[in-house]
């Protein structure tokens, strides 16, 4: 039986030797790579498509391929060598995916375990208040199962992955994959069936574990993949929970059984100890009953245990303990079970028996009892009764004190050889050796030879038949045919490809190797013990010692980091180095190793030649200029600025000078640049030759009201007054006056008013309607009319001459005397009977409407309708009102306005 790995190992390779394992496209072309090159070992390439063999012939058009289908095969052979690539991308990404080593970063995965592992443990943790001591077990299966290489099947020596399936020992906890335990469960029952078994394959023989050697039944052989508790089939892959974990509570009993269950969640290794709390009491039940741990539920109360010993004289003074109690350790003088020696004994052995021959007198009389030491009485002289003859052919009824003679028949016993029997007469003692001359017949049966009986027959031939190794013969001379099992040693290769295999020579695959290796890291501190094979694809483990080897750059002492392996990285450092120029230190980065790019190192040839990857070399490289900030002044003396040293010297802020000029009211426009100092007068405010020019003109604020600039151009101190006409509109807005600027500007409020005045009548009128009777005059003007006015009374008869201002402040009134209320009486009269008469006939005309539709509902013809009409004769108002209302009504007010006319 081969292990998996040598299988594997087996169909590895290029296809060395076989064509056929070389995919093909759909038209016969190879897909051995890129180039579609020839296959390793074959000797020809493989043939894309029916080679022309015996009897047949290639055409021309099958050695020279048409342009379009060279262009539709190269097509076809690109898409197929694409797909082949991505599909082992695909594959590398899900192995890197699936892989115990996750490809997180170091700080994400540790937390994530940790996080992971006390999700597992929070169940128990509860029940013991946070201790974990009993967990350490179990935890170092839990993280073994996050630890990269930790996990690793001993049959085919392969890392254990997430997405695959597996297999766990009941009784050391040992993972396998699926695949390898079940092959190994087979060749196991098949090796031991072929070798044991008459009837092949029809016995039940166990299969056992490869590492703790526990025997399983072939019904036990696995045949499905399930967590680690056993609830779940092929448990889905979950990056959060333990690999090949349910996530689900364990629920398995405890070892020993108490009666709970497990209450993590799905885990490797064993299950810890019972934390339940139960109420018990101590070995030898004295003490009171007290909460202890079910795991730890049995203890001593530590006084003496108090029970009977087996001696039955003395109590048993050790303290409380489980089980039996010791033996009793005390010595008494104790008799034989003769009672004819007393000697000082362990009171635990009280029954022990002397040296003594008995020596009592049988019944018989005359012989003694030759028993050494018993108990009980001696029984009968062995002498007595019938007794046989030294053939057993004849009996005798003999005293004890006669011996027994010899019957003179022949013994006729079966000699030593169990062919012949003794020719001799009956005789004491033993037969001779039997001395018959026989034809025997060698062990192995290939030769005979005449010899004497009892002298056995070996021959020299040495058997050829294998061993129950297959591989070694058997080379014992005369071999019966059951060859013994070979004791070579076996002294194959083990699949760790580092020992040989130890047990004797055997068939099938060896077991795995059983010895462990530590991978370390670069300083030894840190160490994870693997299976031997898997150091040097295991990654070593992270140490967090700080990395002990000497620096090398200029530096005394390194940076702090952690234990590795290879070169250190770069240090990070700063510089210090004194600087040349300057005489500052440094403060880059150590440059002293820093990692730069060589070029022009390869040209190629040719557009089909492809460019070489580019080349780091490490080389010290100059400090870079100092950058060290040094305080400098502008060229105008604006501000200090903080300069690189490598960069100090005159420089310009780029600001504006500012600086006043002569004019006293304009300061330098240009940007900052060199003053000149005159006799060391010149202050940092004031201009100077270098300077520009006032050219501007004058600029400064005029008096309040005045609207002319200044005839000058820009000039230190207060301008002169303003001698200009100003045109200005009166009060009225109606003459223009023109008045000398300064003036108006140096004038109070009264003064102003003056000047604005046109001495002309105000133009505005009052609110009654009559025009201003004062002068020109600002503001609104006063309400002092004192023309008359008529004012009538409300019917307008009366009238009367009145001052404007009393009529405004309604201080005076005109009221109607008895004349306009009998005036007012009469019209009233006149608008009643009006009213009156319309009603009337309004009264008439419904009256007609009415006869009219009562004479219609009668059913009278048409014809008869005209005599039936009734004749409606108008009144004289109603002829003539619309001639007659005009009258009045002129009347009447010629009447009204005489009456007021005659009264005034």
């Amino acid at each position: 039986m081969d292990a998996s790995w040598r299988q594997v190992a087996a169909g590895r390779g290029r296809a060395r030797g076989r064509a056929a394992a070389v995919p093909s496209s759909g038209n016969g072309i190879p897909l051995g790579g890129a180039g579609g090159g020839r296959v390793k070992g074959s000797g020809s390439a493989v043939p894309s498509g029916p080679s022309p063999g015996r009897g047949q012939r290639s055409t021309g058009d099958e050695a020279m391929p048409t342009p379009g289908a060279s262009e539709l095969i190269s097509q076809r052979k690109f898409e197929e060598i694409k797909k082949a690539n991505e599909a082992a991308a695909r594959k590398l990404v899900e192995e890197q995916c699936s892989s115990s080593s996750s490809d997180e970063g170091d700080e994400d995965l540790e937390g994530k375990q940790g996080k992971i592992v006390a999700n597992t443990f929070v169940s128990y943790t509860a029940h013991t208040d946070g201790d974990i001591h009993e967990l350490e077990r179990t935890k170092q299966y839990v993280n073994e199962a996050f630890q990269a290489g930790a996990m690793t099947c001993l049959i085919c020596i392969a890392s254990v992955k997430r997405n695959q399936a597996v297999w766990s020992c009941s009784g050391c906890y040992c993972i396998f994959h699926m695949p390898c335990i079940q092959k190994w469960a087979k060749d196991s029952q098949f090796l031991v069936s072929s070798v044991t078994d008459e009837d092949f394959g029809k016995k039940d023989y166990p299969w056992p574990c490869p590492k703790c050697r526990f025997e399983y039944k072939r019904s036990e052989t696995p045949s499905r993949y399930y967590c680690y508790c056993g609830k779940v089939e092929d448990p889905p892959l979950d990056p959060w929970l333990v690999p090949h974990s349910c996530g689900q509570v364990c629920e398995r009993e405890f070892k020993p059984p108490c009666g709970h269950k497990c209450l993590l969640l799905c885990h490797p290794g064993p299950c810890p100890p019972c934390p339940k709390m139960v109420t018990t009491t101590c070995y030898c039940k004295k003490a009171k009953p007290i909460p202890r741990r079910c795991s730890a539920k049995q203890w001593s109360c530590q006084l003496p245990c108090g029970r009977k010993l087996l001696c039955g004289h003395h109590k048993c003074e050790n303290p409380c303990h489980a089980g039996n109690c010791r033996p009793c350790p005390r010595v008494s003088r104790q008799k034989c079970v003769c009672g004819r020696k007393e000697a000082e004994r362990s009171c635990a052995s009280p029954v022990w028996h002397c040296d003594q021959v008995c020596g009592k007198t049988l019944p018989c009389g005359n012989h003694t009892c030759e028993q050494v030491c018993h108990v009980g009485a001696c029984g009968e002289c062995p002498r007595s009764g019938k007794r046989s003859c030294p053939c057993q052919k004849s009996k005798f009824s003999l005293p004890c004190t006669e011996d027994v003679p010899t019957c003179g028949d022949s013994c006729d016993k079966m000699l030593e050889c169990g062919i012949h029997r003794c020719s001799q007469r009956c005789h004491r003692g033993p037969c001779e050796t039997c001395r018959q001359e026989v034809e025997k017949q060698c062990r192995c049966g290939k030769h005979t030879k005449r010899m004497p009986c009892h002298k056995p027959y070996l021959c020299e031939t040495k058997c050829v038949k294998m061993r129950d190794c297959q591989k070694h013969q058997c080379r014992r001379k005369c071999c019966p045919g059951n060859c013994l099992p070979c004791d070579q040693n076996c002294g194959r290769t083990l699949g760790c490809r580092n020992h040989k295999c130890p047990s004797v020579c055997h068939r099938g695959s060896c077991y795995p190797c059983p010895e462990t290796v530590e991978v370390k890291c670069h300083c030894g501190n840190a160490k994870v013990t693997v299976p031997c094979g898997r150091e040097r694809t295991t990654r070593p483990p992270k140490c967090k010692e700080l990395c002990s080897q000497p620096p090398t750059c200029h530096h005394t002492s390194q940076e702090k980091h952690r234990c590795h392996f290879g070169p250190c990285p770069p240090c990070h450092q700063p510089c210090q180095k004194l600087l040349e120029k300057c005489g500052h230190l440094c403060p880059a980065s150590c440059h002293d190793q820093a990692l730069v790019k060589q070029h022009g190192r390869h040209q190629p040839m040719g557009p089909w030649e492809q460019p070489a990857e580019p080349a780091f070399i490490q080389t010290a490289l100059p400090c870079p200029p100092c950058q060290v900030p040094i305080p400098v002044e502008c060229l105008g003396k604006h501000e200090v600025s903080p300069l690189p040293c490598h960069a100090v010297g005159p420089y310009s802020c780029k600001r504006l000078c500012g600086r006043m000029l002569h004019c006293q009211n304009h300061t330098c426009m240009k940007e900052c640049h060199k003053v000149t100092e005159v006799d060391g007068c010149t202050g940092k405010n004031k201009a100077g030759a270098e300077c520009l020019q006032c050219e501007e003109g004058c600029s400064k604020p005029r008096p309040m009201g005045c609207p002319h600039p200044c005839v000058l151009p820009c000039h230190p101190g207060k301008c002169p007054p303003c001698v200009q006409m100003l045109r200005l509109k009166c009060h009225c807005k109606i003459t223009s006056l023109y008045v000398e600027c300064r003036k108006m500007t140096t004038a109070d409020i009264n003064e102003k008013n003056l000047l604005s005045c046109c001495q002309n009548q105000c133009p505005k009128e009052l609110p009654c309607g009559h025009r201003c009777k004062e002068m020109c005059h600002p503001g609104e003007c006063p309400f002092n009319c004192n023309q008359k006015v008529k004012l009538r009374c409300p019917c307008k008869r009366i009238k009367r001459e009145l001052l404007c201002n009393k009529v405004r402040e309604n201080q005076v009134s005109v009221e109607c005397d008895a004349t306009c209320k009998e005036m007012k009486r009469k019209a009233s009269e006149i608008k009643e009977a009006e009213a009156n008469a319309a009603l009337e006939e309004e009264k008439r005309r419904q009256q007609a409407e009415l006869e009219a539709f009562e004479n219609r509902l009668k059913g009278r013809r048409k014809k008869n309708k005209k005599r039936d009409a009734v004749a409606v004769e108008l009144s004289l108002w109603q002829k003539y009102k619309s001639f007659l209302l005009p009258v009045l009504g002129v009347t009447v007010a010629v009447i009204i306005w005489y009456i007021a006319h005659g009264v005034g």
